[in-house]
């Protein structure tokens, strides 16, 4: 069954959209990672609470727009055509580009920040298009697939835009970032019209009130409100183990940044392929039936990560790929980081799949905006607890443990799903 998820590569309706996205999730990577190497390494190398200090302001600028915007660019993308919508989105990020290569080119960190900030908005504008123009454009059983390859496509354009960042010069990365919004802008071309699905919107100007209004209308459904929860915690423990990978191997595993990046790749190819394999057992269908467990292997992964890594004993100081995996304990941690990363795909894109299909038709993009707003406030409380954590001495295994703990929480409350969901796929 895994044939037709493959083919909708082939379709109009859906690969220029896949190539969008992919292309965006790629850029915003590589610009992100190019900021920060040009901090750390080039300009504050000898500075380095300017560089803490830079990586957290950066962080705030990105998620800024999903906390102001996300409710505004809902009810555009439910008022207006969406594929008109991906079309300026992707014109304007040609321009934040090109701004972005002025400011690498004269290193001007206020110039690359606005940059960064106008990039969280334009992914903020983006976000509630790209999965409410997917039922439009695909059949009821195509859904699921659709959205697993969207999850893959976009694990992997992360993957790529963090690597490439550190292979080339951060001028470079400008230019490559710039030609790759020019490719997306014409794929965008591609993208068959999806006009509004109601009429007489009122686009409220009012960010307070209408970011209050879909939240409420959000927490109307209890599938969708469940699913919004569960995505946002995936996405909060996803955010907290990438920002930890770099610490874990240069500390605790006392190894070379190469083992980081094998951790990155091996996590982001295990969701890539956890995000293709939930489709194929559930044959299209749209059903909570596999989240449960995959929140419970997630769970699983994350307890035994924390115990693998608390009686990893170092060898080699500064180990390479080839002397880390020769290093007893190290097969038992990548295997834990698969075990997570491989459930995590199977979890989310069932409930990205929920939350399209459950929601009003009419409200489709509000509802993904407010999944985006709720995202973005978890990640930041998750964040922000686990910081506590780590200035109050706790370890980074301990951190993962902890929230390993938490999920079993999650993958509790995920069983109320299953009933909901069933039912409305009968």
């Amino acid at each position: 069954m895994s044939a037709p998820d493959l083919s909708l590569l082939a379709k109009r309706r859906f690969a220029p959209l896949f190539v969008v996205q992919f292309l965006g999730a790629f850029n915003d990577n590589l610009f992100k990672f190019a900021l920060l190497f040009l901090a750390n390494f080039s300009l504050y190398r000898a500075e380095p609470d300017k560089a803490e200090l830079l990586a957290t302001l950066a962080t705030g600028l990105f998620i800024l727009p999903y906390f102001l915007f996300s409710a505004l660019a809902g009810q555009l993308a439910d008022a207006s055509d969406k594929a008109r919508l991906v079309r300026i989105v992707k014109g304007a990020e040609i321009g934040i580009m090109a701004l972005a290569l002025t400011g690498f080119w004269s290193e001007s960190v206020p110039l690359l920040l606005l940059c960064l900030f106008l990039m969280g908005l334009h992914s903020t504008i983006f976000g509630p298009v790209k999965f409410s123009i997917l039922p439009q454009h695909l059949h009821g059983n195509e859904i699921m697939g659709g959205t697993g390859l969207i999850e893959a496509g976009t694990f992997v354009a992360i993957l790529s835009g963090q690597l490439l960042a550190g292979l080339i010069s951060p001028w470079e990365a400008g230019i490559v970032a710039t030609c790759l919004a020019m490719l997306g802008f014409g794929m965008s071309l591609l993208v068959p019209p999806a006009p509004a699905l109601s009429t007489g919107i009122t686009v409220e100007r009012n960010v307070f009130k209408s970011t209050w209004a879909i939240l409420m209308s959000a927490r109307r459904g209890r599938a969708i409100w469940l699913s919004i929860l569960g995505i946002s915690w995936f996405f909060a423990v996803g955010a907290i183990l990438l920002a930890e990978f770099a610490p874990l191997v240069s500390g605790v595993l006392g190894a070379r940044q190469d083992v980081a990046t094998l951790f990155l790749l091996i996590f982001s190819l295990s969701v890539a392929s956890g995000s293709l394999l939930v489709n194929r057992l559930l044959r299209g269908q749209v059903s909570a039936r596999f989240v449960p467990v995959a929140a419970l292997a997630m769970a699983g992964g994350m307890i035994d990560l924390w115990l693998s890594t608390t009686a990893y004993a170092v060898v080699t100081r500064d180990a390479t790929i080839a002397q880390f995996v020769a290093t007893p304990g190290s097969w038992r941690i990548m295997a834990d980081l698969f075990c997570i990363a491989f459930a995590g795909g199977m979890f989310i894109v069932p409930l990205y799949a929920i939350l399209q299909t459950h929601s009003p038709v009419a409200e489709r993009s509000r509802t993904i905006a407010a999944n985006n707003i709720v995202n973005a406030f978890v990640t930041v409380a998750v964040v922000a607890i686990a910081t506590v954590m780590l200035a109050r001495g706790e370890s980074v295994p301990g951190v993962v443990g902890a929230m390993g703990v938490a999920t079993l929480a999650v993958a509790v409350v995920s069983c109320w799903l299953l009933p909901e969901t069933r039912q409305q796929a009968a």
